[in-house]
């Protein structure tokens, strides 16, 4: 189970993985089950031309069985392995539940009226998985929940910007009613993929939200800490050059392809690593 776990994490290609590689064995481990688990729960709801009837039947039966599994007498061995890490490093429950809200979310909702609902959706869906991790790393300061959360939102407003065409593809449109209406630009401009002023002003006023919640990471990383969420600040130096991207495209997340490369992820994080194992 180790290797399906350490092999979901790998095949996703996911910055996630290039991060936490070089985690000492037992936490690499952990965060590859952790990481494995919320794939998982993802897949239910983006894989497949299912209806949401039985993606809600699935979800329900993925709950029933994270609860099984905290006794380790779930029908999965993955979540069976989860119960052990949860047990191992103390990561409360809360967070995996409310990763399970995030994605009914996804199943009830395409569009969001207001930031606030969507700062909800992002601390759900991301914010709760750097709280599951922050319990691996270790930390000495309360502080470091605000780090997880505040670092969360801000990868998955990134996430939103870099996706905006391929989610509005499956008719989801993340960005906030009130921000669109705003500056003038509304949804068959997405659908259309109108790249115009109103479009590069929309996105600077959202890349300028996404870099704060960056700032409010850092802020609340106290120095006793840093060095054991090395990992973390990694995932949040690929994520920014991510955001820097975007506006090196000028904003035309429509016509460029955003992403951060292999051997970019690889130097960024050796960097990071190498940064803190010798200064802190």
């Amino acid at each position: 189970m180790i290797d399906a776990a350490k092999d979901i994490a790998k095949t996703s290609k996911s910055s996630f993985y290039y991060a936490f590689n070089l985690l000492p064995e037992e936490k690499r481990d952990a965060m590859n089950t952790v990481y494995a688990f919320c794939r998982k729960t993802d897949d239910i709801i983006d894989e497949g031309n299912e209806p949401d009837e039985l993606k809600y039947e699935k979800l329900h039966k993925w709950r029933i069985e994270l609860e099984n599994a905290f006794n380790g007498h779930s029908d999965y061995t993955l979540l069976n392995k989860l119960g052990r890490t949860i047990h191992k490093f103390n990561i409360p429950y809360e967070p995996f539940f409310e990763l399970l809200k995030g994605m009914e979310m996804d199943l009830q909702n395409n569009r969001y009226l207001t930031f606030e609902e969507l700062k909800l959706y992002c601390y759900r869906v991301a914010s709760t998985v750097g709280l599951m991790c922050i319990e691996i790393f270790g930390y000495k300061h309360k502080s470091a929940k605000e780090f997880a959360i505040n670092l969360g939102i801000a990868l998955q407003l990134t996430n939103i910007l870099r996706d905006i065409k391929k989610d509005s593809l499956k008719g989801r449109i993340y960005l906030p009613q009130e921000d669109l209406k705003k500056f003038s630009y509304n949804e068959e401009d997405i659908f259309k993929q109108n790249y115009d002023e109103r479009f590069v002003s929309l996105m600077k006023y959202e890349v300028e939200r996404a870099e704060k919640f960056f700032e409010n990471a850092t802020e609340n990383l106290n120095l006793d800490d840093k060095k054991a969420m090395f990992a973390a600040r990694a995932m949040q130096h690929i994520y920014k050059r991510l955001l820097e991207k975007i506006i090196e495209a000028e904003y035309n997340i429509y016509k460029k392809n955003i992403k951060v490369s292999y051997f970019e992820k690889v130097g960024i994080s050796l960097g990071v690593w190498a940064k803190y194992r010798l200064v802190y």
